[in-house]
Parts: C-alpha cells; structure tokens; sequence
C-alpha cells in the first residue's frame, strides 16, 4: 500500500530526509510545469524547480495540513516562480527590437483579419512570450495565472497571497500594460 502525503511528511519531519523523496517523485511534472510557464529558458525552469523544491524541505513544518500538500506545494512553487520573475526583471534579457519580422507580420495580419492569422501560431507564441517578458513581475503572474492557466480570480488569490481586490487590480493593471506594450511594438515597426 502507498504511504500518503502525509505519512511522508511525518516521516521527514520526524528525522528521515530521505522520505522526502516519494514526494519528488509524485509531484516532480507539476512543479516543472509551473516553473515553464514562467520562463523561456529550459535551464531557468531547472534552477527554479530546484529552488521550489529546497524550499518545500526547509519550510515543510509549516504544512499544517488544513488543505492538500499539492495545494500548499503550488503556492508555494508559484510564490518561489514569482521571486525569480521579479530578480530576472532587473536585467531583461529580450528587447522590443529582439523582435523578428515574422512576429510582426503575424500582429499586422492578425489586425487586419484575425481569422487569417490562426494559421501562423508560432509566431503568435513568440509575440506573447516576448509581450510577457516585457512585464513586471507582478503583472506577468496575474496574467499567466488567469489568463494562460485559467484560473479564478480566488484561486489566484489563494496561490499569491494577494486580497481578490488586489488580484482585480493587478489584472487591470498587468492588461493595460501588456497594451502598452504592444502599441510599442506597433509603433516601433512604422518608425
């Protein structure tokens, strides 16, 4: 029979560091899928899994096992994504010039006819990888939380720790400035 979560947890906590590792094993593709999101560089997505993880060992008598491990996991994991974005936004690694004519043919077409540019969907990736680069990092997590993931304006509060007003607020704010972005994008092509 499989140890629970819990089970493991107690084990850890009661002096075995070894035990911690079934729960690497169980919840290693989750953990890595949300460090992806918030990076375009495979080795980032590493260092912030390996953060994530040293962190959940650290921290692992705070769970008090109110809600599932996985739930506390996540925000944890997503809290640790959030830290990385905003040390990463102090030296930006991509430019608006850093962007190739491919996406700003698909942006100009996708403004004439967005039914015509569906076909070109890399470029529409590259566009919005590049776009979200370019966001605090405050905006970039409200953002990827509930628009790229599709989560509630409550589970984005319960992962982050912000109040649901603040979550509205910063989506407001994350979506004008993502506008603002794009509107340099534009100009930047014409002039």
């Amino acid at each position: 029979m499989e140890e629970t979560d819990a089970e493991i947890i107690e084990k850890v906590l009661n002096g075995n560091p070894a035990s911690f590792e079934p729960l690497m094993t169980k919840y290693q593709g989750r953990i890595f899928a949300i460090a992806r999101r918030y990076t375009n560089s495979e080795a980032d997505a590493q260092d912030i899994v390996q953060e994530i993880w040293i962190k959940a060992y650290n921290k692992l008598s705070s769970y008090r096992g109110e809600a599932p491990f996985e739930h506390w996991l996540t925000r944890l994991a997503v809290r640790v994504c959030y830290d990385f974005l905003r040390r990463k936004k102090r030296g930006p690694e991509i430019t608006f010039s850093d962007i190739g004519d491919g996406e700003q043919d698909w942006l100009e077409r996708f403004k004439m006819d967005p039914n015509l540019a569906k076909e070109d969907e890399e470029a529409a990736k590259a566009l919005i990888d590049k776009l979200l680069s370019e966001l605090s990092p405050s905006s970039r997590l409200v953002i990827t939380l509930l628009e790229i993931e599709d989560k509630s304006v409550k589970e984005v509060a319960k992962l982050t720790g912000w109040s649901p007003t603040l979550v509205k607020v910063r989506a407001f704010r994350a979506r004008a400035e993502m506008k603002k972005c794009l509107s340099k994008i534009i100009k930047s092509k014409y002039l």
